[in-house]
């Protein structure tokens, strides 16, 4: 939903000349396409007179089976309406992505990385408190991606839950989840894939377990991040992004 700069409202932005209904028309076209009794923390703001929606990723992504409730997730069937929405709203000129999960269903979260990745919409993704495992793929899934210097990211092999067979066929299934992983991060960001599996099959930093921890600045210091940000940071980028699309639309 669209709160305005009140002192009744948690969250607020200032810019110039901000239209509330507008916001409020576009919020209310974009729930249209979700369930109304279910609340995904998405806003839509006006920043210098572009419409930007904010959408948030938290905690773990729910995808086929659904998790207790005690467990904080992030459905990918209120997910990828609201992207399609997005991208078809012409009041919408970008998308800010906003991460702080730990992971979770690998179909599910790329399901989600492919849809934002093939938006025509400027979008800008930054990562708070962590953006781990299939979080991943979701923060290069953006055309600019930024990360706060304390927020990580963890890298690790794809892993299976529940009972697991010990046959080939297993081994088989879990190398083709994991080439679609490395694939799509290595297609939507700066890194290597060889070195994207070395930190995969890093042994030397997790206990009971392969992968590498990456701290902002390692995380673009490896080219998997653009650069390491504020919000601020990432809201100019994005209108700058989204004026750019304007001035080109014009010339064309």
């Amino acid at each position: 939903m669209f709160y305005e700069n009140n002192e009744n409202s948690f969250f607020s932005f200032t810019a110039p000349n901000p239209s509330g209904d507008t916001a409020e028309a576009i919020d209310a076209e974009l729930d249209e396409s979700v369930d109304e009794n279910e609340s995904d923390g998405s806003v839509t703001i006006n920043v210098n007179g572009k419409y930007i929606h904010c959408l948030t990723i938290i905690g773990q992504i729910e995808g086929h089976y659904t998790l207790p409730n005690t467990t904080k997730t992030t459905k990918y069937e209120h997910i990828i309406p609201r992207i399609v929405a997005i991208e078809e709203n012409k009041d919408v000129s970008g998308l800010l992505l906003v991460l702080n999960t730990i992971g979770g269903d690998i179909e599910a979260g790329l399901a989600i990385a492919e849809l934002i990745s093939g938006m025509t919409k400027p979008t800008v993704s930054i990562v708070l408190g962590g953006g781990h495992s299939i979080g991943i793929p979701l923060a290069v899934s953006a055309k600019k991606s930024f990360i706060v210097p304390s927020a990580s990211m963890t890298v690790h092999p794809v892993r299976m839950n529940g009972l697991v067979l010990g046959v080939p066929q297993t081994m088989s299934y879990l190398k083709k989840m994991e080439e679609r992983v490395v694939g799509f991060i290595v297609r939507n960001s700066k890194i290597k894939s060889d070195r994207f599996r070395q930190l995969m099959l890093n042994s030397d930093e997790l206990i009971s377990d392969f992968g590498t921890v990456l701290l902002g600045e390692d995380a673009v210091n490896e080219g998997l991040i653009d650069a390491v940000g504020s919000l601020s940071d990432a809201l100019n980028s994005l209108y700058d992004m989204a004026k750019e699309d304007e001035l080109s639309d014009e010339n064309s």
